[in-house]
């Protein structure tokens, strides 16, 4: 009790809010899906660009770069976008959960955190299949592509690719997807943990 005489929230550990999370997103498979399939097709889509890069290698022309770049980013922020629609529909279809975790004592820190966890679990298991499935497209088609006979001498179709470069891609889109998805995240986790638990409550959704 405070010296106010009102009872403070309930301060609970990370791994309880890791496991409301985890729980989430297994209830709501479809639906964490769907938020993740943003994820999923953007990082593809910047590793397919990563490793065309690679594999062309002083081949590539800046209009292609630049090009490229363009389109990457401009899908990034359409995933962004489609993230934070998502996660705003989620926090409307929870109302009633987020109210009475509200009413049991979780502070507004926990339910943003919940709603944190969940956008890091989606996006690391996203770009991690986004960046194999983008790489995995783009080397097949470069392979098959690949003429020897018109090709400079001892150039190969992987270029400059390498198994280096593939980890350090695989890492930065990963931690790209994390961030990305958190961000787009953020406003809605703090939206949902500002609903006066009876409000919430009243709701019928």
């Amino acid at each position: 009790m405070s010296k106010s005489g009102v009872k403070k929230g309930v301060q609970l550990p990370f791994k309880k809010a890791f496991e409301f999370a985890l729980n989430t997103i297994k209830i709501r498979f479809w639906r964490s899906m769907i938020t993740a399939g943003g994820v999923f097709l953007g990082i593809a889509f910047l590793a397919s660009v990563l490793t065309s890069k690679a594999v062309a290698g002083a081949n590539a022309s800046a209009d292609e770069v630049a090009r490229s770049n363009w389109l990457v980013g401009l899908s990034l922020l359409v995933c962004a976008v489609g993230i934070t629609n998502a996660m705003l529909m989620s926090v409307t279809e929870r109302f009633r959960e987020i109210g009475t975790m509200k009413c049991l004592g979780a502070l507004e820190q926990f339910i943003v955190k919940i709603f944190l966890i969940e956008a890091a679990l989606m996006g690391a298991i996203a770009s991690s299949l986004g960046y194999l499935v983008g790489t995995l497209l783009m080397i097949v088609t470069k392979y098959f592509s690949f003429n020897p006979k018109t090709a400079f001498h001892g150039e190969t179709w992987s270029g400059s690719f390498t198994g280096a470069a593939f980890g350090t891609n695989l890492v930065f889109c990963i931690v790209l997807g994390i961030a990305l998805t958190m961000v787009a995240t953020l406003f809605p986790a703090i939206n949902a943990s500002r609903i006066p638990p009876a409000a919430a409550l009243r709701s019928d959704v």
